[in-house]
């Protein structure tokens, strides 16, 4: 039985055909016959199978709504062939990793009614903040490739888009309420207002709120709130059209539930030297097995082994320490946890989506959309109340540094005032001889980012005939990128006093903001494409080109000193002490502004063959690019311009889609091999300590695998859902992880450096990419029993390496040398350093894992309501299973001395839905 709210949903996608299958208004009014054609078999239990010469997959809200209400899309997609999410939490505010056919988040295009979501910085996805799933019409999923007029210079490989309901004709309210474990509440409303003009103006408007404890520890809160609205406004009879279309998001989380990926279970150290054995020295240590370590957050805890260890405690201090006048004070841990740290966000948007028929034939579309970002994410530092100096070095070079500086410098920050009150300039960390000393004051700092993006996909299409089209596009799509790293206060109990330093920055005695970072980037891409499509009979073609103009504008106002992008900020206008400070320091880069520019041509076709009505044939090639994002540019800040490290290639991407489909009333299915060729495939992983990200060039990569799934409707009350996929990929070159010392010494020659100045190499040529599951496989079952409605869904999940040589992950007891353990295996007899011991901290890969969850609703007609009106429960990893979750940014690496933390897999969750609606 159709209601009011569900026959608007049917109605846009009459109003704007091919919603189902494109990204922008302009490609879904040239999918228009695909929907067509296709009219009669338009999907089962909710499960689409688009007609096109591309491989894609579409879930309608058919299926979205018997997922957990307010969970992200992103999660509901997990349902798809190719895909794997892994989400935080069971609710969909705490975030969650994605990867298609292997492409991590970074490299999926996503859109939203045909804006670009993915950060204009370094492409990433943010899963929490999606549009509420009951707002979301349709969401589709192109698993390899882009459309021909994809806004967007780093999706090299997939695209999701998913498209916001209509609003009804009609007056109608819904009103949502949910409760579930871990203290879960969540409240929906949605209003249409019907049409309320003589011209057929309509609207609607939304709000929600969701609330809980965080999954894993005793402290850690979950706070989201949305707003939502759009206008709609029909032209004529032929479905031209205009909608204006807000959203407003506000997430206030605490981290959590991201521990290093380690099994052993004690710390381990080494003596190197000792008052009754003489044996002992640093060429010869001695193993010390030191204190146990426990499951947690921490660098120094270890992963849970099972949900038995969990929940992990989150030691709470009441009181941060006062300052003490006249002595140097050592602050406590107040506020200092990573489950402390808070990742708040606003994020809001404007869409424009509009369609004109400016002549038989001739269409019009354009899409106009404005979005804000502000948002944070990190943990707290000491505050050091006195000035930096420096000695002389020969071998760094450097000069020295008498007059006090401020500012933050080799990873500290100086204020030359008092910060906490106690009437001194003390509090800061101290050499005295061998005694060390931590003092400072405890503040909140985290990397701040300020988005203002503005866009507009448009585009002319022409129909020579009924047979024959063609379609010119234009995109522009600039981004203003503003980060920075100011510090902010904590309360007394440890808490921020503002979770964005941002609003009310602490400054030094000089009056400058005192931050981590400070740089201003503009992204800007101009677009065109053109696209033929032609059916001929039994054979339909799509001929296409897209050429993206991307241009980033860098402006980086620190000191960088490193080429991981480490800096030294001495503020802007400051202009003595920066003058000083590049003097002393000639090996920095200073701060400057740099201009990198990306073009590339590239071609997108395909061809699909229709033997018979119901079975297609197809096959696809496209092109795919991803220009590098700031982290990685700034980086190469460091190098002089010249310099070939100064200017990094883009990813380039040759996609290859084929695979038959069979589509009718009762039965959608497909099956789809693919192959996908990179060329200087980036990858990166974020340092959570040191805040840091790491990329790598592993050169050629070759990705290959196949797609299947089937929806079958025996009878009318049953439907049976199956898919899976297997993914294979191979690196073709072993990746320079270093080089040698340009001077060997017997310090510092290993058995892999040998040769001064030689390569460092990590032997991955022929291994697979880390991060990715080898294969996934699910399915769905659901029935209608009278007014009972049951689903049982179930996924497995198969192993993902951790790094890219594909072995176990390992650590020294010494620092590495060379990039290996100086271990007395891995050095020369002769050698004078430090050795070490190695010792393995996890296998070689995450294990594969299998969920299942439940839904079930039941209508209350029975009762004097409407069937509108129902409860619903869901269960989520309804069998508990314990497993590692998403490996995030910090996932995967080319060394195997690495600790990543990755997130603990999502737990058992309970929730109950009352939904109430006329």
């Amino acid at each position: 039985m159709r209601t009011k709210f569900f026959a608007g949903v049917a109605f846009a996608a009459l109003i704007i055909p091919g919603a189902a299958y494109a990204q922008s208004t302009g490609s879904a009014d040239l999918d228009q016959e695909i929907v067509v054609t296709a009219r009669g078999t338009k999907g089962v239990g909710g499960v689409q199978i688009p007609d096109t010469s591309k491989a894609k997959g579409v879930l309608t809200q058919e299926f979205i709504a018997r997922q957990t209400p307010g969970n992200s899309i992103l999660d509901t997609i997990n349902s798809l062939p190719g895909v794997s999410f892994q989400n935080n939490d069971p609710f969909g505010s705490a975030g969650g990793t994605l990867t298609i056919r292997g492409f991590d988040s970074s490299r999926i295009g996503l859109t939203f009614d045909g804006i670009p979501l993915n950060d204009t910085g370094n492409y990433a996805v943010y899963s929490n903040q999606q549009l509420d799933p009951e707002l979301i019409e349709q969401v589709n999923v192109s698993y390899g490739s882009t459309d021909v007029d994809s806004p967007t210079a780093a999706a090299s490989g997939s695209t999701v888009n998913y498209r916001t309901i209509v609003p009804t004709d009609e007056f109608g309210a819904r009103m949502q309420g949910s409760i579930g474990d871990y203290k879960f509440f969540r409240i929906f409303g949605l209003l249409n207002t019907g049409v309320f003009t003589p011209w057929g103006t309509k609207a609607w408007l939304s709000a929600s709120h969701a609330e809980n404890d965080v999954v894993f520890n005793n402290f850690g809160k979950i706070d989201k709130a949305q707003y939502n609205g759009r206008v709609y406004q029909p032209i004529g009879g032929n479905g031209d059209f205009v909608s204006v279309a807000g959203n407003y998001n506000v997430n206030r989380n605490n981290f959590f539930g991201s521990a290093p990926l380690r099994e052993d279970t004690n710390v381990l150290t080494q003596a190197t030297s000792s008052t009754t054995d003489p044996l002992i020295t640093a060429q010869n240590p001695l193993l010390v097995t030191g204190a146990v370590r426990t499951p947690g957050t921490g660098s120094t805890n270890r992963f849970p082994n099972s949900r038995d260890e969990l929940p992990y405690s989150v030691a709470r201090c009441q009181v941060r320490g006062a300052g003490v006048a006249g002595a140097n004070d050592v602050p406590n841990s107040c506020g200092t946890s990573f489950d402390e740290r808070y990742n708040p966000s606003n994020t809001g948007s404007i869409r424009i989506n509009s369609r004109f028929t400016l002549a038989p034939g001739v269409v019009l579309t354009v899409d106009p959309s404005y979005q804000y970002t502000k948002a944070n994410g990190g943990g707290t530092v000491r505050g050091q109340e006195g000035g930096y100096t420096q000695t002389v070095s020969t071998s760094v070079p450097r000069g020295a540094i008498t007059t006090p500086l401020y500012g933050f410098i080799g990873n500290s920050y100086y204020f030359g005032r008092d910060l906490n009150g106690d009437g001194d300039v003390l509090d800061r960390t101290t050499v005295v001889g061998t005694t060390t000393t931590n003092g400072g004051v405890t503040f909140l700092a985290p990397s701040q980012t300020v988005t203002n993006r503005y866009g507009v996909n448009a585009s002319l299409r022409y129909d020579f005939d009924e047979n024959n089209t063609v379609r010119v596009s234009y995109v522009h799509d600039y981004g203003r990128h503003r980060q920075t790293g100011e510090l902010g206060l904590l309360q007394a109990n440890g808490f921020p006093q503002d979770v964005f330093p941002i609003n009310n920055p602490l400054r030094d005695v000089n009056g400058r903001v005192i931050q981590k970072r400070d740089r201003l980037s503009f992204a800007t891409l101009d677009q065109v494409s053109g696209e033929y499509r032609g059916d001929f009979g039994a054979i339909t073609v799509n001929l296409g080109v897209r050429a993206p103009f991307f241009k980033r504008q860098l402006n980086q106002f620190c000191f960088t000193t490193a080429a991981n992008g480490n800096v030294d900020c001495l503020g802007r206008g400051n202009t003595a002490d920066n003058a000083t400070y590049a003097t002393a320091n000639p090996n920095y880069a200073a701060p400057q502004s740099r201009t990198f520019k990306y073009n590339r041509v590239l071609p997108n076709g395909g061809v699909t063959f229709k033997p018979m009505q119901s079975v297609t044939l197809y096959a696809n090639y496209s092109k795919g690019l991803q220009v590098p994002g700031t982290d990685n540019l700034y980086q190469t800040f460091f190098y002089a311009l010249g310099n070939p490290a100064a200017n990094p290639a883009p990813e380039t991407t040759d996609n290859l889609d084929a695979g038959i489909r069979y589509t009718s009333s009762r039965v959608q299915a497909t099956l789809s091999p693919w192959y996908t060729r990179f060329q200087n495939r980036l990858a990166s992983a974020f340092d959570v300590d040191t805040q840091q990200t790491i990329y790598r060039n592993l050169g050629r990569v070759d990705k290959y695998g196949i797609d299947g799934s089937i929806s079958y409707r025996p009878i009318p009350e049953m439907t049976v859902y199956a898919y899976g996929s297997y993914l294979w990929s191979e690196i073709k070159n072993n990746v320079q992880i270093g080089s040698c010392p340009t001077t060997l010494t017997a310090a510092n020659t290993t058995n892999n450096c040998i040769v001064a100045g030689a390569p460092i190499i990590a032997l991955t040529a022929g291994k697979r990419e880390s991060a990715a599951p080898v294969y996934t496989f699910g399915g769905r079952i659901q029935g209608e029993f009278g007014p009972v409605f049951v689903g049982v869904q179930g996924k497995r999940t198969g192993p993902r390496y951790l790094n890219d040589q594909n072995l176990p992950n390992l650590q020294c007891t010494a620092s590495l040398v060379n990039q290996i353990c100086p271990t007395a295996a891995a050095t020369p007899a002769a050698f004078t350093g430090t050795r070490g011991f190695e010792y393995q901290v996890y296998g070689a890969k995450a294990p594969g894992y299998t969920t299942f969850d439940v839904d079930a609703r039941i209508a209350l007609d029975f009762v004097g309501l409407n069937k509108t009106t129902y409860l619903q429960l869901n269960v989520q990893n309804i069998f508990d299973k314990y497993y590692v979750g998403g490996f995030g940014s910090s996932g995967g690496s080319s060394t195997l001395y690495n600790v990543p933390f990755i997130q603990i897999g999502s737990p058992r969750a309970f929730i109950g839905t009352l939904n109430v609606q006329f």
